[in-house]
């Protein structure tokens, strides 16, 4: 049976774009930048309910559980990116958010056909990763319709665990397969149907803001900067003691010195000197704060 995709904002054609094969380059461009502006401005209906998913994400932190993402194209593909780039950024293990893609790792370059219209599959991934109560489930599709991802939502859901679906279509069925919805209609692509472009951004966007919040929220972030970075190259040990001196005010020196004296952690660096303390009591501090630099140096 053929699936009906006239219904969908995301295949309906954009009247603007009507042209777009006679348009120069200087006119797409513009064009698609005019259109991406109209993305951030549709997000903006749905904050709520984005902040709902970081609570619940924040919550399975605490109890041990993780962040899972399912999808499929450019959406499982997303999914995996906002994964793999959290350990870097909040000094997390790669099991806290974990990102999986119809037809497992190799589809993240090449597109492994039908496998995200197998809703078991969908059931088979989150089975093979131990998914439990705790896990919050975010299932991505731009369309909204993707049987994997509405597979593994539904599995999800008969273990208790929280879900959230991001599409950008209304009324999706995704959606009404979790227990939240984020519908981010931004409209027609100026390219019918690739959903790569705003869909995709849309998506992003999204990804981002659940990531981030919910990391600031179990203590990775204090003001404003990134204090449980991984030092995994050059760039990123002078970033550190950047951190380290931006916050306490001593110098290079000394704030790579305290980096080595604490175990290259700057949470730590930075409690040792606010706080005057050795790195056993900064580690104490720490904890009873529950990795919140500020309540641990208050």
């Amino acid at each position: 049976m053929a699936i009906d995709l006239s219904r969908m904002t995301t295949e309906q054609r954009n009247s603007a774009s009507m042209n777009m094969d006679s348009m120069s380059s200087l006119e797409v461009v513009s064009l698609m930048n005019s259109e991406d502006c109209k993305v951030p401005i549709a997000i903006k209906d749905h904050l709520v309910q984005i902040a709902q998913v970081v609570d619940w994400c924040k919550q399975s932190f605490e109890n041990g559980g993780r962040l899972i993402y399912i999808g499929a194209g450019t959406s499982g593909r997303l999914g995996v990116v906002d994964a793999s780039e959290c350990p870097p950024t909040f000094g997390v293990p790669s099991t806290m958010v974990v990102g999986l893609i119809a037809g497992g790792p190799g589809a993240f370059i090449k597109a492994v056909e039908g496998a995200e219209d197998s809703p078991q599959l969908g059931i088979d991934d989150l089975k093979a990763i131990g998914l439990c109560s705790r896990d919050t489930v975010v299932g991505l599709a731009a369309s909204g319709r993707t049987p994997y991802v509405i597979g593994g939502l539904e599995y999800a859901n008969s273990l208790g665990c929280n879900t959230a679906a991001i599409s950008c279509n209304e009324g999706s069925s995704v959606g009404k397969a979790a227990k939240l919805a984020i519908e981010v209609v931004v409209g027609p692509e100026v390219l019918t149907g690739s959903t790569r472009l705003k869909a995709g951004t849309a998506q992003k966007l999204v990804l981002n803001m659940i990531t981030t919040a919910s990391m600031v929220g179990i203590g990775k972030c204090y003001e404003n900067l990134m204090v449980d970075v991984m030092q995994s190259n050059a760039k990123l040990h002078v970033r550190a003691q950047n951190i380290v001196m931006t916050v306490t005010g001593v110098d290079r020196e000394t704030a790579s010195r305290t980096l080595e004296m604490a175990d290259g952690s700057v949470k730590t660096a930075i409690v040792m000197i606010e706080a005057q303390c050795t790195k056993e009591q900064a580690l104490e501090r720490l904890q009873g704060a529950k990795g919140h630099v500020r309540y641990a140096i208050g």
